[in-house]
C-alpha cells in the first residue's frame, strides 16, 4: 500500500510536470532526415513522368474517361463564410475569379488541381495578387514537373523552387501563396499502369495489322492449264488475260459497277486466309481492362464495359465510389479553405470559410423514393403504438 501512496503522491504533487508533456524535441522527425540532414518528402513527378503520364491518357481513352468522370462526380462546393456580412462578396469571388489565361470561377481551378493530383500524384497552384491593391488578381495551375518542394526551418514548413528554362532552380519568395497537395506518397493514381497498358496497346496493334492482313479480303486466282503442249505454250497469255479481268472487275466495284468474272478452263479463286480466323482476344483485353478499372475505382459500365447482366450500380460499388469521391473531396477541402481565407483576410474579415459539399447521389431515384416511403411508413406505425399505449 506504501508503494502505491507514494506513486499517488508523487503524481499529484503541484510543480511537477508529466515527462509526457516536458518532452519538447520530435523524436519521430529525425528518423524521416536523409544523410545530409534534409527532410524526406514525398516523391514528386519528374519531366519525363509527366510526359509518361500524359501519353498514357492519350493513347489509352479508357483510362482518361476515367479521370474525367471522377472529377465530374467529385461534385459542386461552396464556400461558406463564418461572417455573414461577406458571404455575398465571397459567392462573387467564387463564381468570377480568373484562372489562368482561359478560365474563371473557384470550380475551374478545383477541377485542374484534381486533375493534376490523381494523374501525376501532386498538384500545385497560386494565388496571385495585384500589384496596387494587394488583393486577388486570380488564380494559377501550375506545372508539378517543374516544382520542386522542400522543408523550411520547421518540420512543417515548405519551401517551394521552381526550374527555369535554363534547368536552375529558382526559389520562391513567397510560399504562402502556394496552395499544395498530394496523395499518400505523391504517387500518381496511374502509378502501375503503364505496363498493363503497354500490353493492352499491344494486343490492339496487332489486332490492326491482323485485319490489315485478313480483314481486307484478298483473292488467289489460280490457273491450271491443260496437259497438251498447246495450252502449256499459251498459258503464260492466259494468265496475264484473266489477271486484267480480274483486277478490272474488282477495280470497277469500286464505282459502284458490278462486272461478273468469266473464264474458260480450270480457274480456282479463294480468299486469302479464310481459313484461319483472327484469335479471340477478348480474354486477355478482358483481364488487363479488369487491372485497370481496379486500379482506377471506376464501376465498369459507367466507362462503357458491360461484363454483367445487368447495369444497374448496386448499393455496394455505389458506397465504394462514394468513399473515393469522399476521400477526394478531403484533400481539396484545406486548399479551397485557403484560398478563401486569403480573399477574406484582403476584406479585412477575420472570420474563416468552410467548404459544403453538393450530396453525392449516385442511387436510383425510385430506389431512393421507395426507402423514403418505407421510412415514413414505419414511422406512421411507431406514432400510432405510442399513441395507442
Amino acid at each position: 500500500m506504501q508503494l502505491f501512496r507514494k506513486r499517488k503522491n508523487r503524481q499529484d504533487s503541484p510543480g511537477r510536470a508529466d515527462p509526457v508533456l516536458m518532452q519538447t524535441a520530435p523524436a519521430l522527425v529525425p528518423a524521416a532526415r536523409s544523410e545530409d540532414g534534409a527532410l524526406r518528402l514525398p516523391e514528386q513527378p519528374e519531366p519525363f513522368e509527366k510526359e509518361l503520364f500524359d501519353r498514357l491518357r492519350a493513347a489509352v481513352p479508357i483510362i482518361d474517361a476515367a479521370i474525367m468522370k471522377l472529377i465530374r462526380l467529385t461534385g459542386g462546393f461552396r464556400l461558406v463564410c463564418g461572417d455573414e456580412r461577406f458571404q455575398k462578396q465571397l459567392d462573387n469571388f467564387c463564381n468570377t475569379v480568373p484562372v489562368g489565361l482561359t478560365g474563371n470561377t473557384l470550380s475551374t481551378f478545383a477541377d485542374n488541381f484534381l486533375d493534376s493530383l490523381l494523374t501525376y500524384g501532386s498538384a500545385a497552384g497560386e494565388i496571385v495578387l495585384s500589384g496596387e491593391d494587394g488583393k486577388i488578381a486570380g488564380l494559377w495551375n501550375g506545372d508539378v514537373s517543374r516544382i520542386t518542394v522542400s522543408a523550411g526551418a520547421s518540420p512543417f514548413d515548405r519551401c517551394y523552387s521552381v526550374r527555369c528554362g535554363d534547368g536552375a532552380m529558382k526559389k520562391l519568395k513567397h510560399p504562402e501563396r502556394i496552395v499544395y497537395a498530394a496523395l499518400p506518397g505523391g504517387h500518381s493514381l496511374l502509378r502501375g499502369l503503364p505496363a498493363m497498358s503497354s500490353i493492352l496497346m499491344r494486343i490492339y496493334r496487332c489486332i490492326g495489322q491482323n485485319y490489315d492482313r485478313a480483314g481486307n479480303v484478298r483473292y488467289a486466282v489460280t490457273y491450271k492449264p491443260p496437259g497438251g503442249a498447246a495450252d502449256i505454250i499459251s498459258s503464260r497469255d492466259r494468265a496475264e488475260q484473266i489477271a486484267r479481268e480480274w483486277a478490272d472487275g474488282i477495280s470497277s466495284a469500286r464505282y459502284g459497277e458490278v462486272k461478273d468474272f468469266i473464264a474458260v478452263g480450270d480457274v480456282d479463286i479463294k480468299v486469302i486466309g479464310a481459313d484461319n480466323p483472327l484469335f479471340d482476344t477478348d480474354v486477355p483485353v478482358r483481364q488487363l481492362l479488369e487491372q485497370i478499372v481496379a486500379k482506377l475505382s471506376i464501376p465498369p459500365f459507367l466507362l462503357g464495359l458491360s461484363w454483367s447482366s445487368t447495369e444497374r450500380m448496386s448499393s455496394q460499388q455505389a458506397d465504394i465510389l462514394t468513399s473515393e469521391l469522399e476521400y477526394y473531396r478531403r484533400l481539396l477541402t484545406p486548399v479551397l479553405c485557403r484560398i478563401g481565407n486569403c480573399f477574406l483576410y484582403t476584406l479585412g474579415c477575420d472570420s474563416g470559410c468552410s467548404a459544403e459539399w453538393d450530396n453525392i447521389n449516385l442511387q436510383d431515384e425510385s430506389v431512393l423514393a421507395e426507402a423514403r416511403l418505407r421510412n415514413a411508413q414505419a414511422a406512421e406505425i411507431e406514432m400510432r403504438l405510442k399513441n395507442e399505449e
